[in-house]
């Protein structure tokens, strides 16, 4: 029986890549996919975008196509990634030119387009999940809308026979759902492969978090060799159980444990996980052992794909300002809370409007709150963390400037003070007709 090898290497942008070095090296991959977006990291690339028409696209794209690109095109090994962002045709360039530089005569790179659908959510009667207000309502504070679309395109082009794949917002599931039907000759309509396909994708999708980075907790869920993290990669037949494992040697594990945990990972309900290419039923997935960090899963099925796309939408909100402090020693509390206080007075004092604010105790109550936190003893050091949402980038750089200002105007002590402020983008959802989103599929041959 056929079995299809695929591995993640990247679970979010800023990913490690001597993982996926390892797994182009020693993986046997039939398939690498490094998945790297997210609603934030899609709204900065659009921003980025804006800027400059060349950019847009992931900013390790040339760092990790250069280091793995010479191993995957030795091996037969396939890249598919959302690393294309709100670029997916300036991301195919970037890697035009390193294939050009390595000397790979006949590698074909495809770029998908079509999931940027700011201009249809803008001109049409669509709703902001979110508010229930029109999209169209945003005006210009819409930075963008991007839909999630699905496992077709990314077949079209494998069928093209595509040696790298670079999307835009495509579903995370979908870039690992996509070659696994293409490897085996099974169709997008056949809802309970799909199921099975999108099981392996959310099981890959986010690399480290199932080989036990997300897992480790010292004394309660030991993981060994962390510092040297293996990524995952999974064993596909056509039909049966699947196994989860990594490349023997690295760190990290797989086991029961760390796979239940990933499959509970952003799952509202296990028997109706939406995606572009279907609803997944996750709710009889069987897991279990099968050797040293070896894991069979097997169970999932699914129905008929949604037809209604979720569209991301980033919108311009506010600004942030913010400033942190350090005390130590007796009294780093009080002295803390003092310098909070004084900063909230001038700020008061200068007119600076702010919709929120917060002072964290970063040590006492930065995450569980003053209730939670407050039967716990002084702390002989604490970080002091001022934070305010304003309308204006001038009023957000006053108050990180006022948390600055503790250096020198008390209380005394202070010291290691940081700055910043920025732009908030806020995001929200809306749907659309999936017929309304077409994908086009561009290639190239080197």
């Amino acid at each position: 029986m056929k079995i299809v090898r695929i591995g993640c290497g990247a679970g979010f942008a800023g990913d490690r890549i001597e993982p996926a070095i390892e797994l182009a090296a020693k993986g046997a991959l039939d398939y690498l996919v490094f998945e790297c977006l997210a609603e934030r990291t899609i709204a900065l690339a659009q921003q980025a975008k804006a800027r400059d028409p060349q950019l847009g696209y992931e900013p390790l794209l040339a760092a990790r196509m250069e280091a793995v690109l010479p191993l995957c095109r030795e091996r037969g090994t396939t890249i598919i990634t959302n690393m294309g962002a709100a670029n997916p045709s300036a991301a195919a360039e970037v890697v035009r030119r390193i294939a050009e530089r390595l000397g790979f005569n006949g590698l074909t790179i495809a770029a998908i387009v079509g999931d940027d659908v700011r201009a249809l959510v803008e001109g049409d009667d669509f709703t902001v999940r979110e508010t229930g207000e029109p999209v169209r309502s945003l005006g210009n504070r819409l930075v963008s809308a991007n839909a999630y679309i699905g496992a077709e395109p990314i077949v079209h082009a494998l069928e093209q026979s595509a040696d790298v794949v670079i999307t835009g917002r495509a579903a995370d599931p979908s870039l690992f759902v996509a070659p696994l039907m293409h490897a085996h000759g099974q169709s997008l309509d056949d809802c309970d492969q799909v199921g099975r396909a999108t099981l392996v994708g959310h099981l890959l999708e986010c690399a480290g978090q199932i080989t036990g980075g997300y897992f480790a907790d010292p004394g309660v869920k030991d993981v060994p060799g962390l510092d040297n993290l293996g990524f995952p990669l999974a064993e596909v037949p056509e039909r049966g159980p699947i196994v989860i494992t990594k490349v023997p040697g690295t760190g990290g594990i797989v086991t029961p444990a760390t796979c239940k945990e990933q499959l509970l990972y952003e799952i509202h309900d296990p028997a109706a996980y939406m995606t572009p290419d279907t609803i997944a039923d996750f709710s009889n997935v069987r897991i279990e052992a099968s050797g040293p960090d070896r894991v069979q899963v097997d169970g999932a099925t699914g129905g008929p794909r949604p037809d209604l796309l979720k569209v991301s939408l980033a919108c311009r909100d506010s600004f942030i300002g913010e400033g942190q402090i350090s005390y130590a020693g007796s009294g780093a509390e009080e002295r803390a809370r003092l310098a909070a206080d004084v900063v909230m007075r001038r700020l008061a004092r200068a007119g600076i409007h702010t919709s929120e604010t917060r002072c964290d105790f970063i040590g006492i109550n930065a995450l569980h709150g003053s209730l939670l936190s407050s039967e716990h003893d002084r702390s002989y050091e604490v970080r002091l963390r001022i934070a305010a949402r304003t309308n204006t980038l001038v009023d957000a750089q006053a108050v990180a400037n006022e948390v600055e200002s503790l250096y020198t105007n008390g209380p005394a002590g202070g010291g290691g003070a940081t700055k910043a402020a920025r732009e908030v983008l806020s995001v929200a959802s809306t749907f659309v007709p999936r017929h309304l989103v077409r994908c086009d599929v561009r290639i190239e041959v080197v």
